[in-house]
């Protein structure tokens, strides 16, 4: 049977979503009831070495970005060194758009916890942390309450590795910037620095927290190795496609009937998410979406059946990054929400490295005189000019977010910049145009982006 035939409910593969709607979901004893802390029995039965080639065969890829490949990422921790390895986790999510992995640690907390002790049994680490998102203090304090129950079960703490193996977790709240979620900024945070991002090499696998062998891991990619261990990587193998396997959360958001999470083999496309949730707000059309939030460039409604694995976005000319769907539709005005974004972007630069330090804040400065009419022809090219000098050129690949929906924008709608300049304004503006007054809502056009 293939995926086509199937109804857009059966698409949908809740794994670690399984239990949201149940009573109480973060505590210990519902976690237990449904197969919690089986996998890390499966997993200390066996030698380290083998738990990360396990996870490497089963091919489960980073779900923070990049979709490196998790098991690799292990592996790649020295051994025999007679240094400390720490595994830190991920959580300060904060890019436009994602909203899976708060959501996680609120409902199932637990899944992060085991991941950690089954990670740190493989990389050989007694000391893990939880870099979270300071901002969300009803996450943070179900958070230090999941890991309170995991010392009084003896999950953490003394012997929680084995006999003489002991595992601290420290759960750390960042002070809400968004440099923070690059690895190595994240990491000179955590050591109370400001939150840089560093040159590499040395890479955090050989010199990370307190210059020792580290790994970072997104949240959700460690969440995903518990039901990973227990129900085996075949299991996991089946979902998915034969280079992005597996299941995970795709964050459905923007003018869509339903938003929500939707925890789905990796390879649906936007069109059945968009089935299941209603599709569209009622009367409206989609005009773009962004596959990854708003750091990856955009696409438009001709993409609407790419399969939302990585591969398959990269041929698309995008990236599935953090897989947040922002679908707009036809009454948003594509450079009033790339105005919106770039500020975001430049109001978060670090301010370390020249080309985004600068080139961010002029093309804010561009890019509203575009939107306000005051813009000719040739700064275009300009905006153009400075994205170009931007992408690939910065520390870190906040400078490459900030220039990806100027490029995908200016590809798929550059028309609709040259309106701003021929019309003098926004033509979506409704104090300027009369095209929308047909529209059922048209009193409501102007969309914040």
């Amino acid at each position: 049977m293939t995926a086509d035939s199937l109804s857009p409910e059966k698409l949908l593969t809740p794994v670690l979503s399984s239990f949201w709607d149940e009573p109480e979901p973060w505590t210990l004893a519902t976690y237990r009831q449904n197969d919690g802390y089986a996998g890390l029995r499966k997993a200390l039965a066996m030698d380290p070495d083998d738990v990360i080639a396990y996870v490497k065969e089963a091919g489960l890829r980073g779900r923070g970005g990049a979709g490196f490949p998790t098991g690799m990422k292990w592996q790649f921790i020295p051994q025999g060194d007679g240094k400390p390895h720490y595994l830190v986790v991920n959580a300060d999510e904060s890019e436009p758009g994602t909203c899976k992995d708060i959501p996680l640690l609120f409902a199932n907390p637990h899944s992060l916890i085991e991941g950690i002790v089954i990670a740190c049994h493989a990389i050989r680490s007694s000391h893990a942390f939880i870099y979270l998102r300071g901002e969300v203090v009803p996450v943070l304090r179900r958070l230090h309450e999941a890991v309170r129950e995991a010392y009084g079960a003896g999950l953490l703490g003394k012997d929680a590795l084995g006999p003489g193996k002991d595992l601290e977790l420290t759960v750390h709240a960042g002070a809400g910037a968004y440099i923070c979620g690059e690895e190595t900024a994240l990491l000179d945070s955590l050591e109370g620095r400001r939150g840089q991002p560093r040159l590499r090499p040395p890479f955090p696998a050989v010199a990370g927290l307190y210059a020792c062998p580290t790994v970072v891991n997104n949240v959700e990619s460690i969440a995903s190795v518990p039901a990973l261990m227990n129900k085996g990587k075949e299991w996991f193998r089946s979902m998915g496609s034969e280079k992005s396997p597996g299941f995970t959360l795709y964050s459905l958001s923007g003018h869509v009937a339903r938003p929500g999470q939707y925890e789905a083999p990796l390879g649906i496309t936007l069109r059945q998410l968009l089935d299941m949730s209603g599709g569209m707000r009622p009367g409206h059309q989609l005009k773009f979406w962004t596959p990854g939030g708003s750091s990856t460039p955009m696409l438009t409604g001709d993409h609407l059946d790419v399969p939302l694995d990585y591969e398959g976005v990269g041929e698309a000319g995008s990236m599935l990054g953090t897989k947040a769907l922002q679908c707009f539709d036809e009454t948003t005005c594509v450079v009033r929400a790339v105005t919106r974004w770039t500020e975001f972007y430049a109001h978060e630069s670090c301010g370390k490295c020249t080309p985004c330090r600068e080139g961010t804040y002029w093309l804010v400065q561009l890019l509203r005189d575009i939107e306000a009419g005051k813009a000719t022809a040739s700064d275009l090219e300009k905006i153009e000019d400075i994205a170009d000098n931007i992408n690939g050129k910065s520390f870190c690949a906040l400078g490459d977010g900030a220039a990806a929906p100027i490029f995908s924008s200016m590809k798929y709608f550059r028309e609709e910049y040259e309106q701003h300049l021929e019309g003098r304004g926004c033509p979506f503006d409704p104090r300027k145009s009369t095209a929308w007054a047909d529209k059922p809502d048209s009193a409501h056009l102007e969309v914040n982006a």
